[in-house]
């Protein structure tokens, strides 16, 4: 599904110009951009798996910002050694949510896109998340479920949980995803001043999705396919990190209508909660 996801009452964005003299990039045969992308990747003992993910990402790319969760392997050299102007960014707490609030602190790039580094995304993909934001979209959201995506790596159980809870999610915040527990997105930088994260786990994803639609952004969903993790073995336990995201749903749910929230420290060093 491509067309825009909003809520009825949102306003419509300000447009916003381009400086006269940007440097535009040659994203396709009929794409260039003035933005510049950064790339968040956070990893933790992936050093097998990043030369499959550093394989597909586009050359275009302003910047890739590694964010290391204390690897006890080689996952930082091999980082370096595969994209040599790699930001490298030591992880001080723990959890996939305080990972990413870390890289998302020292990017330098206007567009911000988040991926996975266990091979289970395809980093070609960027171009289409990318063409969404030029376009008007604040936040890109992948969909394994929206028309031309997928997924070969969910059981039936995480499948019928990740519908139970897209379905409550889409119900209380009048929402119209079509996926709600996915990684890989991507959305202008100054969206976090909208959504300011404050989790550590891997609700974080549940967590952007909710808070991009309580302040109004505008969001696309983009057709996304998610492989098999190539090596190792995946941190996601769906009974556990299912409690954690109906959780936030639920003190997102609580919380006062328009109260404005507090600005949270650029990064979390608490543990995943």
């Amino acid at each position: 599904m491509n067309s825009f996801l909003r809520p009825a009452d949102a306003e419509e964005p300000p447009l916003t110009l381009l400086p006269a003299q940007a440097a535009y990039r040659p994203v396709s045969s009929h794409l260039a951009i003035a933005p510049p992308v950064s790339v968040v990747i956070p990893a933790m003992n992936e050093a097998e798996n990043l030369p499959y993910v550093f394989k597909t990402l586009p050359d275009w790319i302003h910047e890739v910002v590694l964010v290391d969760g204390n690897s006890t392997d080689d996952t930082v050299r091999v980082a370096l050694e595969l994209w040599p102007d790699i930001t490298v960014v030591r992880q001080r707490g723990k959890g996939k949510g305080d990972a990413l609030i870390s890289g998302f602190a020292v990017c330098t790039g206007e567009i911000i896109v988040m991926i996975d580094a266990d091979g289970s995304a395809d980093g070609g993909e960027i171009v289409s998340y990318v063409s969404a934001l030029v376009s008007g979209a604040d936040f890109a959201k992948g969909s394994r479920f929206a028309n031309g995506g997928g997924t070969d790596d969910m059981t039936p159980v995480r499948k019928l949980g990740n519908r139970v809870l897209t379905a409550f999610v889409n119900a209380k915040f009048g929402a119209r995803y079509t996926d709600l527990c996915y990684g890989y997105n991507a959305f202008w930088r100054r969206c976090l001043e909208e959504i300011s994260l404050d989790c550590a786990g891997f609700e974080v994803e549940t967590l952007m999705n909710i808070r991009v639609v309580k302040a109004g952004l505008r969001v696309q969903e983009i057709p996304s396919h998610e492989y098999h993790r190539i090596h190792g073995v995946s941190n996601l336990r769906a009974v556990r990190d299912g409690v954690r995201v109906l959780k936030v749903i639920w003190r997102e749910r609580a919380a006062r209508r328009g109260r404005k929230r507090a600005v949270r420290p650029a990064l979390i060093t608490g543990e995943a909660r």
